[in-house]
């Protein structure tokens, strides 16, 4: 469970960062992409953890937010999901074809832009 909040928290933190204030992405990103402790972000910030906790669970909320309202995260899974499916059809169906296939890279490519 730990590990799939991290991974959420990390890939909303991807597609929503720059809307977050220097500070905010500062604490979530030392804590969930580098995986510092409270204690260590607050060594270093020198504020308590009290204020590094409260500010990182402000900011998850923030994210989650954003996601509720925008959906970038979840329209990309739901695009990754297609091109799986859509991929796997052409290697089922068209082995042989390498232009279909550079086709489909080529949207994945301009998707990842």
């Amino acid at each position: 469970m730990e590990i799939e909040k991290n991974n959420r928290i990390n890939s909303l933190l991807e597609f929503y960062e720059q809307l977050l204030t220097p500070k905010q992405k500062e604490y979530i990103t030392l804590y969930y992409a580098d995986d510092y402790s409270l204690g260590e972000i607050s060594e270093e910030f020198q504020v308590s953890r009290q204020a590094v906790y409260d500010n990182i669970k402000r900011t998850v909320n923030i994210l989650e937010k954003y996601e509720q309202q925008l959906h970038l995260l979840s329209n990309f899974e739901v695009r990754n999901a297609k091109f799986d499916q859509i991929r796997a059809y052409i290697n089922q169906k068209y082995p042989e074809d390498t232009e279909l296939k550079h086709f489909l890279d080529d949207l994945e490519k301009s998707e990842e832009e």
